[in-house]
């Protein structure tokens, strides 16, 4: 009944410490992030730049309590939990941008439409994990890819080298879910979670140095 995929002994442990490692450095990254909000005397960073920082928390956590369960019905439900984490990231990660970098009702949309389509893919994983993983997967690069309606705006707002981090990031988490659903590819779990960790870096490199308010601009 409760069916969950079951990687090899060496795989499974490089998926452990791969995102153990991510969980880690998720929690330096938000104190840099609330740092970096202080600095800028900002009540919309400090709120978006913590939720990215919980979201990358949330999200690491999640994969790593998966992948180091042995029992069948919590391996089952922490699976659910993983993957909904991977929601939350992609709508925590849109928040800095949606609500400092490009604010205003467009700033406000984004930010409404994106986590109302991460709530409605954590209803989806409820009950469908284990199934329909393809349209999930278009679910999850559907919504990174969300931020184009509004590039031109990022472009005058986030600077050329803030937008180079962002798509590098983008591009990092569309490859690794490409190669996730390549299921004879050796270890495709564990590339997946490295292209992960990658476009996460990128994002908060992005983020950290290049989200400002526009009254600081």
């Amino acid at each position: 009944m409760y069916s969950v995929h079951i990687y090899s002994v060496v795989e499974e442990r490089l998926n452990i410490w791969s995102h153990f490692i991510g969980f880690l450095l998720s929690i330096v990254a938000l104190v840099f992030l609330i740092n970096r909000a202080l600095y800028l005397e900002s009540t919309r960073a400090l709120i978006s730049f913590s939720i990215f920082g919980v979201s990358m928390i949330i999200l690491y956590l999640a994969s790593t309590l998966y992948h180091s369960s042995k029992n069948p019905l919590l391996r089952y439900r922490l699976n659910i939990f993983d993957h909904s984490a991977i929601y939350v990231l992609i709508a925590g990660t849109y928040s800095p941008f949606a609500l400092v970098s490009l604010s205003g009702r467009e700033g406000y949309t984004i930010f409404a439409v994106v986590w109302g389509m991460a709530i409605i893919g954590i209803i989806f994983k409820f009950f469908f994990i284990g199934r329909l993983n393809i349209l999930s997967t278009i679910l999850y690069v559907a919504m990174g890819w969300l931020i184009i309606l509004s590039f031109d705006s990022l472009m005058y707002h986030l600077n050329f080298r803030g937008v180079v981090w962002l798509i590098s990031g983008g591009v990092s988490y569309t490859i690794g879910a490409v190669l996730y659903n390549i299921t004879k590819l050796k270890f495709n779990h564990f590339i997946f979670h490295m292209f992960v960790l990658l476009g996460t870096f990128c994002h908060f490199m992005s983020i950290y140095f290049y989200v400002i308010p526009i009254s600081k601009v």
